[in-house]
């Protein structure tokens, strides 16, 4: 079962992949978008899904501290069913809150990458990352039980 994690922001889209297993996650890109001109990143995800041939795609809710959704969830959806729209791939969702803080974390305290400047082009791959393997583990674990 191989996967692509995904953590959609307003300007970037992190991407992560599974190993063939469905055990662990890897960062890949981070995919440039601008929804104000429609462009929403499906070139470079296309040449992906070409090059790894996921069974689906995971997405990161970012619901608000309190659980409940806003507009960040709403679009994460909408972007959701892009995919499910241009490549016929299932999509699930899996709640991401603090995800960006951790990914923060690892990549200063783990990976020693304390430039901000530096930081900020992985972040959104390491936040696809930690997206995709808490969904990797979640389903692992389910399958277990």
């Amino acid at each position: 079962m191989r996967v692509l994690g995904l953590d959609v922001g307003s300007k970037t889209v992190g991407v992560a992949v599974s190993d063939e297993l469905g055990a662990t996650a890897q960062p890949v890109m981070t995919i440039p978008i601008d929804e104000s001109r429609y462009n929403f990143g499906m070139r470079p995800l296309r040449k992906l899904v070409r090059q790894y041939q996921p069974d689906g795609f995971v997405l990161g809710l970012p619901k608000n501290m309190d659980g409940t959704s806003g507009a960040s969830v709403e679009r994460s959806k909408a972007y959701g069913q892009r995919l499910v729209d241009k490549f016929g791939l299932p999509v699930a969702y899996i709640d991401e809150r603090l995800t960006t803080v951790e990914s923060r974390r690892v990549l200063i305290e783990d990976a020693g990458i304390h430039d901000r400047h530096e930081r900020k082009e992985v972040i959104d791959q390491m936040a696809a990352v930690l997206i995709l393997q808490n969904y990797l583990d979640l389903h692992r674990k389910d399958q277990n039980d």
